[in-house]
């Protein structure tokens, strides 16, 4: 096969499967009861195509500017994320292009990199005003739960408790969004409140899920280390020696954030069995992005996971969001924490210093710390008198 159709057939095949995976996903968030698998189906469709929307603006805001920069890219690959039923999937992982040339510049590597997330964000900011002016009548939510009826609008104040949960025949599965200071204000500001959803039912509109979740990935994104897009704004900023300091500090903060509060003395042996041994190995392999001799590393490795450990008894009940462990481990491992250095490390010009401090201020403002909390609420044990007595029945 030519080389340019095959690559070609690459690029749309990876992109036909994250279509087919994020709207798959996208209904199993919106979970209406229907008869068909069509009909379920394309109810993912009002997620997934504003969500890769977003994702493909942020890419081509990068191939675009590398063509304009005569650096060489790859169009988009997607990268899909299929998986089961009831795994809470978002669809996709998301995508890359791939530099093929030398970029010469520290100018260029920092407009490659912060075109992506400013092109995304834009488009995010977009779809999410366009989704909290064209809000459902607040009765919406009954269509997913007819239960809720019974109280009316005021039906918050009764299903989000634990014993109204523990009334399920079977466990519940609590979930709800966090929130970012972004998210906050547009909701606030274009939001009707009597529309606006409860956070424990975020997912049953998917043009906010998908705009949400835009917000969190363009967060990841710019976060300020190695060669993320953050990574190339913060290069640009304050060059190779800073960046290096700087990215070092902010991923050994982000490491104690998301471990904070996951392990805790006075555990069952049992879960600490485990639990001391995965959260060792986690930053262990985590740190390995920082590239210090081996021994400088376990060592860093004990000092942070004893510091954890004291907090989680000191701290009891506050906690991180260990879901950024598998990002903090795949920018460890793979994308590094330093930048490498530029042919020409010349100064930005102001305009550009402007930018990258406009989106390091957006990155603050997308940042969700905990932007998914599942909580499995078991109903309470049934005596075994009373197991007999129901069985009789």
């Amino acid at each position: 096969m030519n080389p340019k159709i095959r690559t070609a057939v690459i690029h749309i095949g990876l992109f036909a499967i994250t279509l087919f995976t994020t709207t798959l996903a996208g209904a199993e968030w919106y979970s209406l009861p229907v008869d068909t698998f069509w009909s379920f189906f394309v109810n993912g469709f009002a997620y997934s195509v504003p969500f890769l929307f977003i994702l493909t603006v942020h890419e081509f805001g990068h191939y675009f500017t590398a063509m304009y920069h005569g650096v060489k890219a790859t169009l988009p690959y997607y990268i899909p994320m299929p998986l089961p039923p009831g795994f809470f999937s978002i669809g996709t992982l998301g995508a890359v292009i791939r530099i093929k040339s030398e970029v010469q510049s520290k100018q260029q590597h920092f407009d490659i990199g912060v075109a992506g997330p400013l092109a995304g964000f834009i488009a995010a900011l977009g779809v999410l005003i366009y989704a909290f002016t064209h809000l459902p009548p607040p009765e919406y939510i009954f269509q997913f739960h007819p239960e809720y009826k019974q109280y009316g609008l005021d039906y918050a104040q009764h299903v989000y408790s634990v014993e109204y949960m523990k009334q399920s025949k079977s466990g519940v599965i609590d979930i709800m969004l966090g929130k970012n200071l972004l998210f906050s204000f547009l909701s606030d500001y274009f939001g009707d409140q009597v529309r606006v959803p409860n956070a424990h039912e975020m997912m049953h509109y998917p043009l906010l899920l998908a705009g949400y979740l835009s917000l969190v990935f363009t967060s990841l994104n710019l976060l300020p280390v190695g060669q993320l897009d953050g990574g190339h704004v913060l290069y640009g900023l304050v060059g190779y020696k800073w960046h290096k300091r700087i990215a070092s500090v902010i991923f050994i903060i982000a490491i104690l954030f998301t471990g904070f509060g996951f392990v805790v003395p006075g555990e069952p042996t049992d879960v600490l069995m485990w639990k001391i041994p995965v959260t060792i190995m986690v930053i262990y392999m985590a740190l390995a992005g920082l590239k210090l001799p081996q021994r400088d590393t376990l060592m860093y490795t004990l000092v942070i996971f004893v510091f954890l450990f004291l907090a989680g008894y000191f701290f009891q009940g506050v906690t991180g969001f260990i879901g950024w462990w598998p990002f903090l481990l795949l920018v460890g491992r793979f994308v590094g924490i330093s930048h490498p250095p530029s042919p020409i490390e010349a100064p930005l010009m102001l305009g550009r210093k402007i930018t990258g401090w406009l989106a390091l201020l957006i990155f603050v403002l997308c940042f969700t710390p905990n932007p998914l909390q599942i909580e499995i609420v078991e109903p309470p044990a049934v005596p075994p008198q009373e197991q007999g007595v129901t069985a009789s029945r």
